[in-house]
This record gives C-alpha cells, sequence and structure tokens, in this order.
C-alpha cells in the first residue's frame, strides 16, 4: 500500500489511466468483433463496412499506446485480406 502523499496520487493516477485503456481495449475489440461477425454471416458489403469502421478505431488504439503500430497494422491487414476474400 502506498505511504507517502505523491505514491498515492500516483495510484490515483494509474487506477484512472487504466481505467481509460480498458475502455479504449473494449472498443477496438469491439469493432473487430463486428468485421468477425459479419465475415462468418457472409455478407461482403456488411463486412465491407464494419471494416472501413473499425480500421480507424484500430489505428487510433494504436496512437493511443493500447496496441503497438505494428500489431495494429498486422490486425488490419489480415481482416482486410479475409474480407476481399470473402468478396472474391
Amino acid at each position: 500500500m502506498a505511504n507517502t502523499t505523491s505514491a498515492k496520487k500516483m495510484t490515483r493516477k494509474i487506477a484512472k489511466r487504466t481505467a481509460i485503456n480498458r475502455s479504449r481495449r473494449s472498443r477496438m475489440r469491439t469493432f473487430m468483433r463486428k468485421v468477425e461477425e459479419a465475415i462468418a454471416s457472409g455478407d461482403a458489403a456488411s463486412a465491407q463496412a464494419a471494416l472501413s469502421a473499425a480500421q480507424p478505431e484500430i489505428m487510433r488504439a494504436s496512437q493511443k499506446g493500447i496496441v503497438h503500430k505494428n500489431t495494429a497494422s498486422r490486425k488490419v491487414s489480415r481482416l482486410a485480406a479475409r474480407v476481399k476474400a470473402l468478396q472474391a
């Protein structure tokens, strides 16, 4: 347990930041899940629309430090490839 005033303040700050990061990560995963569900349903149009909504959300998460830039790019790339395969 934190004893000093500064340590107590850091505990509060960390808790606040953790809540924000958890919310952002959850939001990103929700958008990704919507793309996955659209792909599973086999509807190419809805999958493309879901991907268009998910891509900026994933990249925003990388800018905020939730995921690494390369991880975000990889996730977008793999989703895009699956959507493209669905359309073909």
